[in-house]
């Protein structure tokens, strides 16, 4: 008798009431475009578990993509058997010894769901408790700290009989949440920005600002890489890239430097929400924490998020910089982060940047030069590309953004 079956369990998502089952429809659609490489699982979803059948795949492999889906708090590999005494405790005894042969203690947890199956919870812990003792030597029942815990599930289709948990990635399942769009430089912050958004069930695309000549193609490939990186907790990701060169050339000739990066980062923000409107977004997420650079301080977000309704999400608003570094290693962006190539926020970096910038001097900067027309043909000329897990690959995509 072997593992059969990959027991998914979910917190946050018994909690929603009547949208439970929207939820959980979208749980399974997750689960299912994660497994994709393993065309022969089936995923069914019953009260408060999924069940998936696993058939001739690698069991590792879908433990190990099955980590990376939001909305699961914990999953393990279980024998399924009928809804039988005989069969429920030969199934104990296997899922025992397959999963920690030298296992000195264990105990054993049952639940009934099916109340037609005529053995309650409470009796058949030490039923199924007993065959273990009678078939093993040197093993002994330890309810308080046990090497192995016994997990069985009386369920009407059947029992599932499972050993340990694997944790899950918690969260919502990506797309319960609505659309964002997340501002994705090329540093440390925002990609992370972008992973704790979609651990709240996000649906997410991203808008990078590309100078050419000043940034080159290989910051833009790290944008991509970034990206890519962040499909394996999302699905696909539309990437896209919007021309800044001749935004930020113009800010550099008529902008005070005092107050140019303020007015640079108002221009990104209201051509973000123009892609946004045009996306169906309703919120914009960026990688800012309060204080860690001169954009960031309160008073320059104060200046800033004036150009926009939308609401700006700042997951990252409390962390110091150790802990998002953490994260970023934890999700594997870092070292592709740390690379040496810049993007459109180092150059024309201003060292005199206000760190308390004044709205009303911001807008009167700005009224120097009619700066609708370079907002305008940025979002005219944005390339969007389509990132996934599945293939590696970035695909062209042609998106109506006016």
């Amino acid at each position: 008798m072997i593992y059969d079956h990959i027991l998914v369990r979910y917190g946050e998502l018994a909690l929603k009431g009547k949208n439970r089952t929207a939820f959980e429809k979208q749980l399974q659609r997750n689960i299912k475009y994660a497994l994709t490489a393993h065309p022969t699982s089936k995923i069914k979803r019953t009260f408060g578990r999924m069940l998936i059948e696993i058939h001739d795949e690698d069991p590792k492999e879908m433990l190990e993509k099955l980590k990376h889906v939001f909305g699961i708090s914990s999953f393990s590999l279980a024998i399924k058997t009928e809804n039988e005494e005989e069969k429920i405790k030969r199934g104990g005894l296997q899922a025992f010894l397959n999963h920690s042969p030298k296992a000195a203690t264990f105990k054993v947890s049952a639940r009934r769901t099916y109340k037609p199956f005529p053995i309650p919870s409470q009796q058949l812990n030490p039923v199924v408790g007993a065959h273990i003792l009678r078939n093993t030597e040197g093993v002994t029942v330890d309810v308080h700290n046990p090497d192995v815990e016994i997990t069985v599930e009386v369920r009407e289709q059947g029992t599932y009989i499972s050993c340990g948990r694997i944790e899950g990635a918690g969260g919502l399942p990506v797309g319960t949440s609505g659309k964002v769009m997340l501002m994705l430089s090329g540093g440390i912050d925002s990609p992370v920005a972008g992973y704790m958004a979609l651990k709240r069930g996000v649906d997410l695309e991203a808008v990078h600002f590309h100078s050419p000549p000043y940034t080159n193609e290989r910051a833009r490939k790290k944008v991509e890489d970034l990206t890519q990186i962040l499909t394996k907790f999302g699905g696909k990701i539309k990437l896209h890239i919007v021309p800044f060169t001749d935004t930020q050339k113009a800010i550099h000739q008529h902008i005070p430097s005092s107050y140019a990066m303020t007015v640079m980062r108002r221009m990104m923000l209201r051509i973000t929400a123009h892609i946004a409107e045009n996306r169906g977004a309703k919120a914009i997420v960026n990688g800012e924490s309060l204080g860690q650079v001169a954009s960031q301080t309160l008073d320059s977000m104060y200046s800033i998020n004036e150009v926009t309704n939308l609401p700006i999400l700042r997951p990252l608003v409390t962390m110091d910089k150790q802990e998002v570094i953490q994260i970023a290693h934890q999700i594997d962006t870092y070292e592709t982060s740390i690379l040496p190539y810049e993007d459109c926020c180092t150059i024309f970096l201003p060292s005199d940047s206000k760190t308390k910038p004044n709205r009303e001097k911001s807008n009167r900067f700005e009224n120097r030069l009619d700066f609708q027309p370079f907002i305008e043909e940025a979002v005219q000329k944005v390339e969007t590309v389509e990132l996934g897990p599945a293939s590696g690959k970035k695909e062209n995509v042609i998106d109506d953004l006016l």
